[in-house]
């Protein structure tokens, strides 16, 4: 088994080079450019929690990469393998990839060394707030200064009990729900951020295949999702949302590899069945009509036109990089793809969308259900009803000018009014295709072949401009 310090170390110093190879193209001073690299702050502590009558000490960290804007953004992730190096290069990554989609956050990342899966609901409450708590007492948390979101290990349910000890530790403030994002919708969440990161892949894959000039050397053709043969490594939020909405655009999911194994159907494997079946069997394995892979890795693998990589980090280094015959590589996970694999797979005519562009849909959604909680109004509660009264009058004018009635599902398809839910994904929609058109006229304009290091420009440059407004104190 690989030792989780060793890949978390693997991580950052890929994260970095990354960076060296985008800020060879930069233009701004060693000195900010230096700055725009190093991660700001570190907290690590240790705290004590009484589970089952014994006293069990649990380790936890946030890191915040970059105060070039606050608050500072990132999840927190619930797991063993959380390490001081890979939460650094998850808050370095997060700072760029809200560059890249103009949300106006620093980066930051966080985790609490524990077993999500074999610790009861009760010691994972009694965990998260603890830690909560902590983060509270050192000001590392706040609507204006440092704002988590789930991650790998913790969901809607954590971030509740993170917002409900915020609240009562900071009782009577009005922001204090902007405290944290991704919370339920009944607790201040918003309509579609559970969706949001996988959402994002689609409509950035979309984006891409749409591209003439990019897909021309990938032998993909036609410009549309239809009929692209897919892999998807990870079945949870951004695997399985993504599978699923490029599934209902026309692609053919023909793999889906999890840690358990894989399953392999060259004629298509139907997503959400796939996910009932893990979720009833505790297993991808087995599935009907599909063939088994005990090994899941292998199946990246196999001839296809996309692979989305959506588990972890380093799954495409250097071992395996050479044997992937996917066209096109979209990181729906952070880091999935390391330098010395992207090198190989760039040789190799492989297009790589890269993580800090093509997984900010999380991030995006989250900066609106933020803007939610400041304002403190859904949206579309103030405008809805007019716009459709504003809808209505113009269908109507049609019908009498015309002299023909529309049918009652015409009429409200053309009259019904933006909803919560509408606004949001017009919103990550709108923010994928102009960040993508974006990279792409950096690439262009900077003669840079790939578009990770293009994306990495992108933010350093934007960052590169906020410090040198800001100017350097004292």
């Amino acid at each position: 088994m690989a030792n989780p310090q060793h890949e978390g170390k693997k991580f950052l110093d890929s994260v970095h080079q990354f960076f060296d190879h985008a800020a060879s193209f930069s233009r701004l001073d060693p000195g900010i450019l230096a700055q725009i690299k190093t991660c700001n702050s570190v907290y690590k502590v240790s705290f004590p929690v009484e589970v089952d009558g014994r006293v069990e000490v649990y380790e936890g960290i946030r890191v915040q990469h970059s105060h070039h804007k606050l608050p500072s953004k990132g999840g927190i992730r619930f797991s063993m393998q959380v390490d001081e190096d890979e939460v650094k290069a998850l808050a370095t990554l997060m700072t760029f990839k809200c560059a890249v989609v103009d949300v106006p956050f620093g980066g930051a990342k966080g985790g609490v060394k524990i077993n999500p899966r074999t610790s009861s609901v009760k010691t994972l409450e009694k965990v998260t707030r603890r830690y909560a708590a902590e983060l509270i007492k050192k000001n590392l948390i706040g609507p204006g200064m440092d704002v988590p979101a789930p991650d790998y290990g913790t969901g809607s349910r954590e971030m509740a009990w993170i917002a409900d000890t915020y609240q009562a530790l900071k009782y009577g403030e009005t922001n204090a729900l902007g405290c944290v994002t991704g919370k339920p919708v009944g607790q201040g969440g918003i309509r579609g951020r559970a969706e949001a990161t996988g959402l994002g892949v689609f409509y950035g894959i979309r984006e891409a295949l749409g591209d003439a000039d990019l897909m021309r050397k990938t032998g993909i053709s036609g410009n549309t999702m239809e009929g692209k043969r897919i892999i998807v490594q990870g079945l949870g939020n951004v695997g399985y949302n993504a599978a699923y909405f490029c599934q209902q655009d026309g692609a053919i999911i023909i793999g889906i590899a999890e840690r358990e194994g894989g399953i392999y159907n060259s004629d298509g494997i139907d997503v959400e069945a796939a996910f009932k079946h893990r979720s009833e069997t505790g297993s991808i394995l087995n599935f009907s009509n599909a063939k088994n892979f005990e090994n899941s890795l292998e199946l990246l693998e196999e001839d296809c036109d996309i692979l989305i990589p959506a588990a972890l980090e380093n799954q495409i280094h250097a071992g395996n990089a050479g044997r992937i015959k996917a066209k096109i590589i979209a990181e729906g996970a952070n880091g999935p793809v390391t330098r010395d694999a992207e090198k190989v797979l760039l040789s190799n005519d492989v297009i790589i969308i890269p993580d800090l562009y093509i997984n900010a849909g999380g991030v995006t959604v989250s900066y609106f259900e933020w803007l939610k909680n400041l304002s403190n109004v859904r949206f579309g509660r103030m405008g809805k009803r007019a716009e459709e009264a504003s809808h209505r009058r113009l269908v109507n004018a049609i019908e009498s000018s015309s002299g023909k009635s529309l049918t009652t599902h015409e009429r409200s398809l053309l009259i019904q009014g933006a909803d919560e839910i509408s606004l949001v994904r017009s919103g990550l929609e709108d923010t994928m295709i102009n960040a993508y058109h974006e990279i792409r006229g950096v690439m262009n304009r900077k003669n840079i072949e790939d578009m990770r290091a293009a994306a990495f420009l992108t933010a350093i440059e934007k960052i590169g401009v906020s410090y040198e407004a800001l100017g350097i104190f004292p």
